[in-house]
């Protein structure tokens, strides 16, 4: 229980770090294109510029002065409380920018969010209790009020505080480049990167102060830092090299991705499933800023995404030689240390992403098939919008949702909207979320309807086939909630061809088989089972008992479970056997025991055990139902204080006393 709770602490830390992050970088990343503008101006118009021009280069000072921070304030009020909270933002950032000497870009992510704060504890005072045709003054009063409240506030106590903070955090950076400490800074990068901090680190806090940096002196190296795309470029190319199974097969893809693409969450799997590489990023990070301190290298403004091209656009006129040899000799040492470490491990353990993927797609995407059959029940009928959410909706998210939206093509869903977007823009409107794993704890309260879907590697997931799978029974279901019987089918058939009709198969199957299914013999009231696997045994025996299975399949039953849980929520788990075993089905039947005090199941309790097996879908109806019911806390009630076999299966609507 310490470990437990241990765990979930940690957890919890690690999701509050990334949602602070996240909403530092949100604030930023919807404005990249107007930092890409003032930086190309920069580049273009300025005395020492490519085209120098004395009239166009007077836009320069406006839009760092006061453009790009007021876009800021305006989206980190827009965040917490709309476009009132945008606007009261917008206000309140003037009152740092005024009189300030430096771009306002940290000012402005505090007094956005605060002053929408603000407004927002504001409004909900009166809310309810203005009088009808009073509500437009009252709301136009009171932003004004609060606006320019916070503006005075703004100029008087935030900005001298954000003036010495810059100060302070310069004068760090600068003490850091002149004793050669600034490489060491990739101990931390690094790491918080693959934590899916790497929008936060270099949108949230090095393009601040590197855009402060790149206006005094032309050019800033604070912006390579987290985006050089070098240490994770030469990673994907020692998996292509060295790695084995799936990681080997898709690390050439990837490294296109990541290096001309700039999609740098795409290499963040390949290191959290063997965390020593970490070392080799760290490596690569280190030799490629010390390649920019030593040359002198600097962007003159942020390079979005981390595209080798996007990198080479933004970068200084004099510092072309320290940028290109900061990405070569990133890449190359990142390259050799981790082939060094590839080498060196051990095959099996070392390769878990090729091991465990492949694994998962030789089975044909079971992980998932039984996941979805009663989360889809949550939010039944046809599949229209799917996301993929990450920390910034603009790297893997943007990636995944290509990947799918091509499946879906292929599959003929064509008419499925697949769109990407950041976790903190997520709305409850989409039917199925897809996040990578470690991002599923923060997407998941924000669309709580939703189909949640999470993965391990945004670039070839086996889940993405289940995932089409699902839309294709879904959306071809024509009555009801029969789409959750299908998608419980895929528990057993997994995602082979023969599903694409199971919604339509389901439907023909509804109204004779389940009294066939689903008999009093197979329901027990107490069972006597006190563990997992004899709970399986006890389901399994009933299956037996029937003639519907064989010995080979109850044993199938234990070897699924090895792979992959079938709780489901809700007291519920539903074992069956594996596709393979098939073929040891002679009927279809359902056994459901029952236990009142609850067993362990994988650290769940589970009151009820749901036995199946399948043939040609004749189960499907009967499933559809235990769905249904076991979505419902108060059928699931009525399923724990059931005195009877008979009552039981009346809640499931198929009485069958025989």
């Amino acid at each position: 229980m310490a470990t437990q709770t241990e765990a979930a602490s940690r957890g919890g830390l690690r999701v509050g770090v990334q949602k602070f992050g996240t909403f530092l970088s949100g604030m930023i990343m919807p404005n990249i294109g107007a930092f890409i503008a003032w930086g190309l101006i920069t580049a273009l118009f300025i005395p020492d510029g490519f085209l120098p021009n004395e009239q166009l280069a007077l836009l320069v000072k406006p839009m760092i002065t006061y453009l790009l921070p007021l876009l800021i304030g305006y989206t980190g009020g827009k965040m917490v409380h709309g476009v009132r909270g945008g606007v009261i933002g917008a206000i309140a950032t003037m009152g740092v920018v005024v009189g300030a000497d430096i771009p306002m870009f940290i000012g402005a992510m505090i007094m956005g969010p605060l002053s929408a704060w603000v407004m927002k504890k504001l409004d909900a005072v009166w809310e309810g209790r203005v009088k009808p045709g009073f509500e437009m003054l009252i709301d136009n009063f009171s932003s004004g009020i609060v606006g320019a409240a916070m503006a005075i506030f703004g100029m008087q106590l935030v900005n001298p505080l954000v003036v010495a903070f810059s100060n302070g955090a310069g004068a760090v950076v600068q003490f850091l480049v002149n004793h050669g400490l600034l490489p060491l800074t990739s101990i931390f990068i690094e790491p918080a990167k693959v934590l899916f901090l790497n929008n936060a680190i270099n949108h949230g806090i090095l393009t601040p102060l590197g855009t402060e940096q790149a206006l005094e002196q032309g050019k800033s190296i604070l912006f390579l830092l987290e985006a050089n795309p070098g240490p994770g470029f030469g990673i994907l190319l020692a998996y292509a090299i060295f790695g084995k199974g799936l990681a080997k097969a898709s690390a050439p893809g990837a490294a296109l991705i990541q290096f001309v693409g700039g999609i740098h969450e795409i290499y963040f799997p390949y290191i959290l499933m063997k965390p020593v590489m970490i070392l080799a990023a760290i490596g690569g990070g280190m030799s490629g800023i010390f390649m920019l301190v030593l040359t002198g290298a600097g962007l003159r403004a942020p390079a979005a995404p981390g595209s080798i091209f996007a990198v080479f656009a933004m970068t200084s006129s004099d510092s072309y030689l320290g940028v290109t040899l900061s990405v070569v000799v990133a890449t190359v040492v990142s390259f050799l240390i981790g082939s060094f470490l590839l080498k060196i491990s051990k095959a099996p353990e070392g390769d878990e992403l090729g091991e465990a993927a492949a694994k998962m797609e030789s089975m044909k995407g079971k992980k998932s098939s039984v996941g979805f059959a009663f989360a889809a029940d949550a939010a039944s009928g046809p599949v229209n919008n799917v996301v993929f959410a990450c920390d910034a909706g603009m790297g893997s998210s943007a990636m995944g949702a290509s990947v799918l939206r091509n499946m879906f093509k292929q599959a003929g869903l064509v008419n499925v909207k697949v769109t990407n977007s950041a976790i903190a823009n997520l709305t409850d409107t989409y039917d199925i979320v897809v996040t990578h794993q470690d991002l599923a704890a923060r997407a998941t309260p924000v669309t709580a309807s939703a189909v949640h879907v999470s993965v391990d590697n945004f670039m070839n997931s086996p889940r993405y086939e289940e995932i089409v799978e699902l839309v294709r029974t879904r959306n071809a279901a024509p009555a009801e909630s029969v789409s959750v019987g299908a998608a419980a089918a895929g528990a057993e058939a997994s995602a082979t061809d023969e599903h694409a009709g199971a919604a339509a198969r389901a439907a023909k199957h509804t109204a004779a088989p389940a009294r066939e299914v689903l008999v009093a013999d197979s329901v027990v009231l107490t069972g006597t089972a006190a563990s997992r696997d004899a709970a399986i045994e006890e389901a399994g025996a009933r299956l037996l008992a029937r003639g519907a299975v064989n010995a080979e399949y109850v044993a199938s039953m234990h070897t699924r479970e090895a792979s992959v849980s079938t709780y489901m929520g809700n007291f519920l788990a539903i074992p069956h056997g594996t596709n393979e075993a098939k073929g040891n089905i002679a009927s279809s039947a359902v056994s459901i025991i029952r236990y009142p005090e609850g067993i362990d199941w994988n650290g769940k309790e589970v009151k009820f055990v749901v036995g199946i097996a399948g043939v040609n879908n004749e189960h499907l109806a009967i499933l559809s139902s235990i769905a249904r019911v076991f979505t419902d806390k108060t059928q699931v009630a009525r399923l724990e204080t059931a005195t009877t076999r008979e009552e039981i299966l009346d809640i499931f609507g198929k009485v069958n006393a025989s």
